[in-house]
Order: structure tokens, then C-alpha cells, then sequence
């Protein structure tokens, strides 16, 4: 149970972050830019920051821990692999979400490309992106939030539910009254709220008798655990001495980078992580932000939960849910205050991602559904009002699905099955003109149907090849022909919408008779700066979060290892990344 102190401390820092984000109420009102984008007017920092808050929801360490729990430190890479992603996000694409100067990622796609079929795509975007895949998001965000209350309050299920149904209503009025600069502007409290408490979380059980410090737990546990890669070995080990199976290996850092859609690490760029660029007040700044989003996102938040993770396989053996063993963690070392602390940041962190989850699916629904084919004679009032109606139905239905998941993880690897093969559509459309919209019609559904189609055979037949990971493989297989064959059985954008796009954005790439109609050389010189700058970035962060790793846990010939990666990684930055146009050396 908690003390009244803990109480207290869980007042007074919700109650902060709820004066500051409703006090920007009135700003959001003015326009669907400013209830959507905040004006465009966000520093680096504060965009930055809100990337890495709506990551950390109260779901993300309780994952980490049953990945840990099942796959020991190697487990991790279902999320480590998307860095390459994250880092080409970061150097090829934030400064040109920023110069489209779009409100949503969907509006790009009738910048992009022409024709009833760009009409199309824009309408079933928002509705499968803004609609069906953000209410999944919503509901395993929530399935964690309830995991907590359990643990933390002995509730059951239902109680729990219902708790996090007033929770998440509070939190949908919450954030249609603020808008998104209300969201970006609490994020950083929320933040700091949650990586403070996970900090002290980690130090006190690590520290604590039953662990005796970081060379009790390595002693308590087998060394599989700690291995940050995969060993050699066959699914049937998976979990009992080798961690993850090479081929999961080899689909995550091979593959689902390039190749699925994944919130928050979207092939060039996408969902709310594009809403913060294109909110940013300068393509500098977005750059800068997307930057800071991937260090802070790989590096600074992930080794505190590993180390409660691990804890929590010595202190609670043989759990049926291993992620509740975060949880009780939680319930059993914080003293008192500190535990009012961690679940006022794990209540911040689920308000961060909810409220943002809920803006964002309302942007698509409002401007690329609402504004572009129901209503667009109404005026900027009108649509305003229809966001925050359309974010309270989405909080609605976001608890609705909540109680038909089970898995956390399991979630995270639906969504990479669901879009296997569209990646490759949404990098090129950048980059080459011959892209169209039914290439990505044909990218965004036929994964789908792939998918449904292996599962259904897998379970009448038995065939094990079906599951993941090879699902995985041949649904990326089956996806990419498709879409390239219907590329080239259906005719090309008009020339008007590929000149006015090229005007506009200045892409590299192969864009032939187009690059001709402006003064910007398409010189492909600049790009390999571009793609060496990619393979530093890479370097840098990988370096400096195996390097943290091998600091915690005394192994220093690695860790100087690292600190060597780490110098050369920088020194190639100061190099490479000026002679490109990334930053503005145009």
C-alpha cells in the first residue's frame, strides 16, 4: 500500500504537468496548425525530447522486461535493430518532412503523387493509420498501464480496466483541450519524471541484499542473459540458453529497419515522430531533434529497465507474466516516496503516449478525412471542434480493443508482420519518380493479406515455416515483387505533380528530367557524404550503448573497445556531415 506521502508526491507532480499543458488550451484553438503542429514554432530540444517521452510509455519497460526475462539482453533487438532506420530518418528525411510544410504525413501522399488513386490512399491512410493501427498502440499502452495496477494495488483485471478507462478519459479531455504543443510541453516533465524514477528503481534493487550489486546479479544468473548478441543455436533453445534465434536476429537488424512500419521508427519517417519535425521552426531544428531522439532513445533509457528485468528473473522466478515482474520490483524496494515518485512517472509516461497517440490519429482523421472529403468548405473553427470530438472517439475505442490483447511483445511483432514489405515504398517515393500511388496501395495492403494468409496456413496445416520469423521473411518477398510489378503495369504521378514535388522538396535521387526544371544541382556527390554520415551515426550510438553495457557490468576490454568506435564515429561526423546539404549547406 502506499503512504500518504506517496500520495502526496503523485498529486503534486500531475498536477503540474496538468496546469502547464492545459494552459496552452487557448493556442490550440487558433488553427488545425496549431491544434496539430503548435505553430511550427518548437526548438530542437523541446521536439527531441517529445519524441523520446511518447516512446517511454507504460508499456516499453514492462516489454523490456519480458524480453529480457524470455531472451535475456539479445531479446532486446525486436527494438535495437530499427537504429539504422532511425539514423537514415534522422540524416535523409527530417529536414525534408520540414520543408514540405504538410500537417500530417498523410497529406504527403497527395503532394506526392496524383490521380483518384492518391485520393484513395490519402482516405484509407488515415483511417487504417489514424483509426486501426493507433487503437492497437492505444490498447497495449493501456494492457501495460493495467499490468501496474495489478501489481502494484492487487487489482483484478476488470478493476484495473476500469481504472484505466477514467484514466485515459481524463487524459483524452486532457489532450483535446491542449493540442499538440500542450502534449510536446509536458512531455519534457514527463520524461524526466520517468527516467528519474527508472534510475532509482534500478538502484535500489540492484543494490539491495537479495541481489548483492551488479557482480551479485551477474553471479546469480547463467551468462546467456548477458549477451548483448544471439549465440548459434536452434528455436527449440530460444529462451533456455541461447536468447534469440539467429534468423529473428538476422530478420530484425536485416530487415525490419528497411522494410515494415513501426511506430515511432517508420522508414523515412512517418506518425508522430514526422509530426515533430514538420513542428519544428527550422529544418535545422529538425534534424537536431531526430538526432537527439535516436541517442536518447537507444542510449540513455534502456539500461535501467535491463537491470530491473534482470533482477526481477532472481526475484521472481517461474512467473507466468514475466512483465509484471517490473511491477513488483516497483511494489516491493522503492521506500516510501520514492514509490509515489515511479508511479507518478509511469501515470506521466502513459499520459505522454496516450495524449500523444490520440493527437496524432486525430490529425489524419480530421485533416486527410474530415477537412479533405466531408467538410472542407467549413472553416478552421469547425475543424478544430472536430478534432477534439474525433480524439474523445478514439479514446473510446482505444479502450474498447484494449481488453482483446494479452502480450505486449506479441503486439510489437504483429505490427512488423502487418506492414512487412512497405518500407522500401515509403524510402523511394523520396527518391524515385517512378514511384506512384498504387505502389503504395499494393505495399499497404498485400502484407496484410500475406499475413492472414500464413497464419491461416500455419494453423490448419502445421507448417512451422510459416511463423515468425520466416513469415516475416516471405511476406517481405512476396510484397517488395508485388509493388515493384505494379509500379510498372501502372502509369506514373502526372508531370505537373512530380515537377511542383521536386520544386518544392529538392530531393536527391533519381528524378531524370525533373531535377532540370530547378536551379538545385542534382549532384550525387553530396549523397555518399549523406551515407557515410549514416554508417558514423550507426556506429555512434551502437558504440555508446554497448558501452554503458560493458561499463555496468566490468568488462573493459570491450568498453574501450567502444570508446574507441566512439571517437571514430564522431571524428567521421565532423567530416562528412558538413559537406552535405542535411544541415542547410545548400
Amino acid at each position: 500500500m502506499l503512504h500518504t506521502i506517496d500520495w502526496m508526491v503523485i498529486g503534486i507532480s500531475l498536477s503540474l504537468i496538468i496546469i502547464v499543458g492545459l494552459s496552452y488550451a487557448k493556442r490550440a484553438g487558433k488553427s488545425l496548425e496549431s491544434f496539430f503542429l503548435g505553430g511550427r514554432k518548437l526548438p530542437w530540444y523541446i521536439a527531441g525530447i517529445s519524441m523520446v517521452a511518447t516512446t517511454f510509455a507504460a508499456d516499453t519497460p514492462l516489454a523490456v522486461a519480458e524480453l529480457v526475462a524470455k531472451n535475456g539482453i539479445s531479446g532486446n533487438w525486436l527494438w535495437w535493430n530499427m537504429l539504422a532506420g532511425g539514423i537514415l530518418t534522422a540524416l535523409f528525411f527530417s529536414h525534408l518532412w520540414r520543408r514540405a510544410n504538410i500537417l500530417t504525413e498523410v497529406e504527403f501522399i497527395e503532394l506526392r503523387y496524383s490521380g483518384n488513386e492518391a485520393a484513395f490512399l490519402r482516405g484509407f491512410k488515415s483511417v487504417y493509420l489514424g483509426l486501426f493501427m493507433n487503437i492497437i498502440i492505444i490498447g497495449f499502452v493501456n494492457l501495460a498501464f493495467m499490468a501496474i495496477l495489478q501489481g502494484m494495488f492487487g487489482l483484478n483485471v476488470m478493476e484495473s480496466f476500469w481504472y484505466c478507462g477514467l484514466a485515459m478519459l481524463f487524459v483524452g479531455i486532457y489532450s483535446s483541450l491542449s493540442g499538440f504543443l500542450g502534449v510536446a510541453i509536458t512531455d519534457a516533465i514527463q520524461f524526466t519524471l520517468a527516467m528519474i524514477g527508472c534510475i532509482l528503481l534500478a538502484y535500489f534493487v540492484v543494490t539491495s541484499p537479495q541481489i548483492g550489486g551488479l557482480q551479485g546479479l551477474t553471479e546469480k544468473l547463467p551468462d546467456w542473459r548477458f549477451n548483448f548478441f544471439p549465440s548459434v543455436g536452434t528455436a527449440s533453445q530460444v529462451g533456455e540458453a541461447f536468447g534469440i534465434s539467429v534468423a529473428t536476429f538476422f530478420a530484425f537488424v536485416g530487415f525490419s529497419w528497411w522494410a515494415s512500419w513501426y511506430p515511432g521508427a517508420e522508414p523515412g519517417g512517418g506518425g508522430y515522430a514526422s509530426q515533430r519535425m514538420m513542428s519544428t521552426r527550422s529544418e535545422k531544428d529538425s534534424v537536431y531533434a531526430t538526432l537527439f531522439f535516436q541517442i536518447a532513445h537507444y542510449c540513455l533509457r534502456p539500461w535501467p529497465w535491463i537491470l530491473v528485468g534482470l533482477c526481477a528473473v532472481i526475484l521472481y522466478p517461474g512467473l507466468e507474466d514475466p512483465k509484471l515482474g517490473f511491477v513488483y520490483v516497483m511494489r516491493d524496494f522503492l521506500p516510501v516516496g520514492f514509490k509515489g515518485l515511479l508511479i507518478a512517472a509511469f501515470v506521466a509516461a502513459y499520459m505522454s503516449t496516450i495524449s500523444t497517440q490520440l493527437n496524432w490519429g486525430s490529425s489524419y482523421l480530421t485533416n486527410d478525412l474530415f477537412k479533405r472529403f466531408i467538410a472542407p468548405q467549413s472553416n478552421e473553427k469547425q475543424w478544430v471542434m472536430a478534432g477534439r470530438v474525433i480524439t474523445l472517439i478514439l479514446m473510446i475505442l482505444g479502450l474498447c480493443i484494449t481488453l482483446l490483447m494479452d502480450s505486449i511483445s506479441g503486439a510489437w511483432q504483429f505490427i512488423l508482420e502487418c506492414s512487412a514489405g512497405i518500407g522500401m515504398v515509403l524510402i523511394l517515393r523520396w527518391y524515385w519518380w517512378r514511384i506512384n500511388a498504387w505502389s503504395e496501395i499494393g505495399a499497404t495492403i498485400i502484407p496484410v493479406i500475406v499475413l492472414l494468409g500464413l497464419k491461416g496456413a500455419s494453423f490448419w496445416f502445421g507448417i512451422e515455416a510459416l511463423v515468425f520469423p520466416y513469415s516475416f521473411f516471405l511476406a517481405i518477398g512476396i510484397t517488395t515483387i508485388s509493388w515493384l510489378a505494379i509500379t510498372y503495369v501502372t502509369p506514373p504521378t502526372n508531370d505537373e505533380t512530380l515537377r511542383n514535388f521536386y520544386q518544392r522538396i529538392k530531393p536527391k535521387g533519381v528524378w531524370g528530367p525533373y531535377a532540370e526544371i530547378s536551379n538545385h544541382q542534382n549532384d550525387n556527390s553530396p549523397l555518399w557524404y549523406g551515407l557515410a554520415s549514416w554508417f558514423c551515426g550507426i556506429s555512434l550510438v551502437y558504440s555508446l550503448l554497448f558501452a554503458t553495457g560493458y561499463f555496468l557490468f566490468s568488462q573493459w576490454m570491450y568498453f574501450g573497445i567502444c570508446c574507441a568506435v566512439i571517437v571514430i564515429s564522431l571524428i567521421g561526423l565532423k567530416l562528412f556531415l558538413p559537406r552535405t546539404e542535411i544541415l542547410g549547406n545548400r
